[in-house]
């Protein structure tokens, strides 16, 4: 268990630290380019949800609510689990390091420190779309559900392959029983 719980306090610290040196280093809504055109740090605050959906601070409580009830399933099953599947239990820390991340921004400030923003599109006339800007947490979060849905696949894969062995292996003695009985005969 020590090792699931020393990634999720790193990925707390370096997502803390990430946004740390965004506010002491950009104002608000501030942009430094860091690839021209692709990527950029922009300090933004976000109240909503994930990627700024739900933008309302009045249901804050709504998400900090569903986010400790998230955050305190998840630490109890990687707690009971964490002898078991190593890739689900990595999933399942970067998923809460990230949970924990969002939520002392919340928790502290109201709201939520972003500043990776990436440029999906140029239009012809030079106008940049833009991915939602998000911070060190959420990508957390993001490689842990992608973690977690390759642990269930893999998972599934292994129970299929167990199932097809024991068909096989229960055809394979009916076959011999077969012979056998057909020997006597």
């Amino acid at each position: 268990m020590l090792v699931w719980l020393m990634i999720i306090v790193g990925v707390v610290f370096f997502d803390q630290l990430t946004k740390w040196l965004t506010v002491i280093n950009l104002d608000l809504h501030e942009t430094f380019t860091v690839i021209e055109g692709f990527f950029n740090f922009t300090y933004k605050r976000n109240t909503g949800a994930a990627f700024s959906m739900f933008d309302d601070p009045d249901e804050r409580w709504i998400f900090m609510s569903i986010s400790t009830v998230a955050i305190i399933v998840m630490a109890v099953y990687l707690w009971y689990n964490r002898k078991g599947d190593k890739l689900l239990c990595l999933s399942l820390s970067f998923v809460l390091g990230g949970g924990i991340g969002n939520m002392v921004d919340r928790t502290l400030l109201g709201y939520v420190i972003d500043f990776l923003d990436f440029i999906i599109w140029r239009t012809p006339e030079g106008r940049e779309i833009h991915f939602a800007t998000f911070n060190i947490a959420d990508s957390f979060v993001c490689v842990g559900v992608g973690l977690m849905a390759l642990a269930v696949i893999l998972e599934e894969i292994r129970e299929i392959k167990k199932l097809k062995a024991q068909k096989l292996a229960a055809a394979a003695e009916i076959v011999e029983d077969e012979c056998t009985n057909t020997e006597v005969d």
